[in-house]
C-alpha cells in the first residue's frame, strides 16, 4: 500500500517536472521570436528615423521647432498654464465628456476609499438577522511562509464577519525557518475556538495542503481563501442570505486588487458576469470568493496536485459542472492583495501556473466529452484559446439579403470565395427588387460557381426566413451584404460552437473600416431606449476589453444578424426571425427566443470581419429612424413581462446603463492577473 502511494507521488512529480520543462522550452522559444521581431521593428524604425532627420524639410524647420519647444517649457513650468494646455488638448481631441471624466477621476483619486468598512447600523442589522437553516462555513486557508502582518490581517478579516457560524481551517506547510507562522496562529486560536490549526510535517504543495484543510473542516459549505488576502465583513452574511433565498450550491462574489498593506490603493475592480461557462473555460473569472456545498465537493472530488498553480480553476470547472444552482453575488466582497511574490502583481512568480491552466482546461473539457486543443493567449497568459474538435464538416448555408449596394455585395462574395478554407458551404443571395442589366452582368460571373445561388423573394417577405427555407445546410449563417470576411477559418471558428447542443447563435468580432469595434455582442438594458446596446462599441481594435474580455470566446445575451450562425433545426424551432421588425431588434428578438430554450449565444474573437456603413440619403435615414422607434416600441411590448430581459446576466449591475454602448474601461487595468 505504502509503495503504491510512493509510486503515485513519484509519477506525479515526474509529470509535473516534465510539464515545467516543456513550458520553459516554449517560453525560451517565444522570447527568442519576440527578440527577433523587436530587432526587425527597431531596424525599420531606425531607417525611418534617419530618413526623416536627414531630409531638407527637417533641417529647414529646425528654428521653428526650437521656438515651439521653448513655448512648451514655459507652459509646463507654470501649473495653471499646464492644466489649461492639457485640458484644451483633451477637449479638442477627445471631447468634453472625456475631459470631465479625467477631472472626476483625478478628484476621486485623492479621496482614499476603504471598501472594507461597514457602518455600525449595518453591522447590527446583519448580526441580528436570524436565518431559517443557518449553515456553518468552513474557510480553507493553506499557509506557507506567510508574512506575519498579512497573516494577522487575514485572520482578523475573518473574525470581523457579521455572520458568526464559521470555522477557519489553517493547514501550515511553512518551513522550519518560519515557525512564527504557527506561533501567531496559536495565539489567535487561544481566544477563538473557531480557528482550527494543523502543522503539516512537510509542504505538500498547494493542492494537498488545501486538501488537508478540507480534512479538518466540518461545515456544510466550504469557502476558498488565500493566506495573504482579505474578506469584507459581510461576505459570509451575503452568502448565507443567497443560500436561503435561492438554494444555491455554488456561489461567488466580485473582487478587487489592492497594493501592499493599503486597502485604499485599489488597482483593479473585477465586476464579473453571472455564470457563463464559455467565459469560465477561457478564463477563471470566478476565482474569489468561491463558496460551495460539501455535497457538491463529494461529487466533483478534491484538489488535484497535477494542476498546482491552476488548482482553483481545475476544481471550479468540476464543481460548476455538477452544480444545480450557481449564484453570483455582484458585490465587492473579496480583496486580493498584490505584492512582489503574488500572481496578482507578477505572473512570473509562478510560471508553471500558465501550463497548469492549459492542462486543467484541456483535461476538463476532454473528460466531459468535448475534445479540443487549448493554448495560452500571449497577450494575457492566464486566458486560454480553445479549439474544439469538429465532430463533422456538414454543409453550411450562407444567406445574404441583397438590398441596394451591388458593390458591397460583390466585395462580400469575393472575400468569401477567395478566403474561406472550409469546403462544404453554399451561398444563397436573396434579392428583393428588380435588378438592371448592369447588375445582371456583375452577378453573372458568380452564377458559374456551383456554390452560389441567386433567388428572388416576394415583396414584403422576410428575406432571411425565405433564404433559410431554401437552405440545404445543417447550419445557417446570416450575413450582411456589407460584410467583408478577413479570417480564412471563420466558418470553422463559429461551427465549433454551433455544433454544441447547448449553443444557439454564434457570431464573431466585427470592425468598422476605421479599425474600431462595430459589434462584440449585445448588452441588454443599456442606451437611451434601455433596450440594448453593443458591447465595447467604437473602442479601438487593439483594445483587450474589460478584464481581457475581447481576447477570449464568451457567452453574450445576443449577437448581430450581420453575422450570425445557428443550427437550422434551432432556427426552425423558434420560428426564425420575426417579420414584424423592419429596421432593428429582429436579431435581438431571435437570440432571446433561443435563450428561452436554455441555449447559449456565443461570441468568438478568433474570426473577424469588417462592416461598411451605407451612405444613406437624408429622407431614407429619417424613414429608418422612424422604423427603429416603432421596432423598439414593438420589442418592449413583446418582451416587457418576460423575465429574460429583466437584466443581462453577462453585464454586471455595477456598470452604467446610460450609454448606447458599453462604458470605456480604458482607465481600468484590462490585463488579467
Amino acid at each position: 500500500m505504502g509503495e503504491d502511494l510512493q509510486r503515485r507521488q513519484l509519477e506525479e512529480k515526474i509529470i509535473k517536472l516534465e510539464r515545467q520543462l516543456e513550458l520553459e522550452k516554449e517560453q525560451t522559444e517565444q522570447l527568442r521570436k519576440e527578440e527577433e521581431d523587436l530587432r526587425t521593428e527597431l531596424n525599420i524604425l531606425m531607417q525611418l528615423y534617419h530618413s526623416v532627420t536627414s531630409s531638407h524639410f527637417w533641417r529647414l524647420t529646425k528654428p521653428l521647432r526650437r521656438v515651439v519647444d521653448g513655448v512648451k517649457k514655459v507652459i509646463m513650468a507654470f501649473l495653471p498654464l499646464r492644466f489649461a494646455y492639457k485640458g484644451t488638448k483633451i477637449l479638442l481631441t477627445q471631447g468634453p465628456g472625456e475631459l470631465l471624466r479625467r477631472v472626476m477621476q483625478k478628484y476621486k483619486g485623492r479621496i482614499p476609499t476603504n471598501y472594507m468598512k461597514i457602518t455600525e447600523e449595518t453591522r447590527r442589522r446583519e448580526e441580528s438577522e436570524v436565518f431559517d437553516n443557518p449553515v456553518t462555513f468552513s474557510i480553507l486557508v493553506p499557509l506557507y511562509n506567510t508574512p506575519i502582518q498579512f497573516l494577522k490581517e487575514m485572520i482578523e478579516s475573518v473574525q470581523a464577519q457579521t455572520y458568526p457560524n464559521w470555522e477557519l481551517c489553517l493547514a501550515d506547510g511553512s518551513d522550519t525557518s518560519h515557525a512564527e507562522v504557527g506561533e501567531c496562529v496559536l495565539r489567535y486560536q487561544e481566544g477563538d475556538s473557531r480557528i482550527r490549526y494543523q502543522k503539516l510535517e512537510k509542504n505538500l504543495g498547494i493542492s494537498e495542503n488545501t486538501n488537508a484543510c478540507i480534512s479538518m473542516s466540518t461545515g456544510g459549505y466550504i469557502c476558498l481563501f488565500d493566506h495573504d488576502d482579505l474578506l469584507h465583513p459581510s461576505v459570509l452574511y451575503e452568502n448565507m442570505k443567497a443560500i436561503q433565498e435561492t438554494g444555491a450550491d455554488f456561489l461567488y462574489t466580485d473582487e478587487a486588487v489592492f497594493v501592499g498593506t493599503d486597502i485604499t490603493k485599489i488597482t483593479t475592480f473585477h465586476f464579473k458576469p453571472d455564470f457563463a461557462i464559455d467565459n469560465l473555460r477561457a478564463n477563471n473569472y470566478i476565482c474569489h470568493f468561491s463558496t460551495f456545498s460539501r455535497e457538491l465537493l463529494q461529487k466533483s472530488g478534491l484538489f488535484r496536485s497535477a494542476y498546482d498553480g491552476s488548482q482553483d480553476h481545475d476544481l471550479i470547472l468540476r464543481l460548476t459542472h455538477y452544480a444545480q444552482h450557481v449564484h453570483h453575488i455582484p458585490k465587492l466582497l473579496y480583496f486580493w492583495r498584490s505584492h512582489a511574490n503574488s500572481v496578482a502583481q507578477n505572473l512570473g512568480s509562478k510560471p508553471y501556473a500558465i501550463q497548469a491552466g492549459v492542462n486543467s482546461v484541456h483535461d476538463n473539457l476532454c473528460h466531459f466529452g468535448l475534445p479540443c486543443e487549448v493554448e495560452s493567449i500571449p497577450a494575457s497568459p492566464t486566458l486560454y484559446r480553445i479549439r474544439y474538435q469538429l465532430k463533422e464538416k456538414p454543409l453550411v448555408s450562407i444567406i445574404i439579403s441583397f438590398s441596394d449596394d451591388a458593390a458591397a455585395l460583390e466585395k462580400c462574395l469575393r472575400t468569401i470565395l477567395a478566403r474561406t478554407v472550409y469546403a462544404s458551404y453554399e451561398i444563397i443571395v436573396v434579392i428583393t427588387r428588380e435588378i438592371d442589366r448592369e447588375l445582371k452582368t456583375k452577378f453573372a460571373q458568380y452564377k458559374k460557381n456551383f456554390q452560389v445561388r441567386f433567388v428572388f423573394a416576394k415583396s414584403g417577405e422576410q428575406t432571411d426566413n425565405y433564404g433559410a427555407s431554401l437552405a440545404k445546410g445543417m447550419h445557417l449563417i446570416f450575413l450582411s451584404e456589407r460584410m467583408e470576411i478577413t479570417s480564412p477559418k471563420w466558418i470553422e471558428e463559429m461551427l465549433m460552437y454551433s455544433q454544441r447542443d447547448d449553443v444557439g447563435a454564434v457570431s464573431m468580432l466585427l470592425y468598422y473600416p476605421n479599425q474600431t469595434i462595430y459589434h462584440a455582442g449585445y448588452i441588454l438594458g443599456i442606451g437611451k431606449e434601455h433596450i440594448a446596446g453593443v458591447s465595447h462599441a467604437k473602442m479601438p481594435r487593439e483594445y483587450l476589453g474589460y478584464m481581457g474580455r475581447l481576447l477570449h470566446s464568451q457567452d453574450v445575451s445576443a449577437v448581430t444578424k450581420d453575422c450570425l450562425m445557428v443550427k437550422k433545426a434551432y432556427f426552425d424551432a423558434v420560428g426564425g426571425f420575426n417579420p414584424a421588425y423592419r429596421a432593428a431588434f429582429a436579431d435581438l428578438d431571435f437570440c432571446l427566443k433561443l435563450r428561452q430554450k436554455n441555449l447559449l449565444n456565443v461570441l468568438t474573437p478568433y474570426a473577424e470581419g469588417y462592416y461598411t456603413q451605407p451612405s444613406r440619403k437624408r429622407d431614407l435615414e429619417k424613414q429608418r429612424k422612424a422604423w427603429r422607434e416603432e421596432d423598439g416600441q414593438y420589442f418592449l411590448a413583446q418582451w416587457k413581462d418576460n423575465e429574460v430581459i429583466r437584466k443581462d446576466p453577462f453585464y454586471n449591475p455595477n456598470f452604467t446603463k446610460e450609454l448606447d454602448y458599453q462604458i470605456d474601461y480604458s482607465h481600468i487595468n484590462a490585463d488579467r492577473r
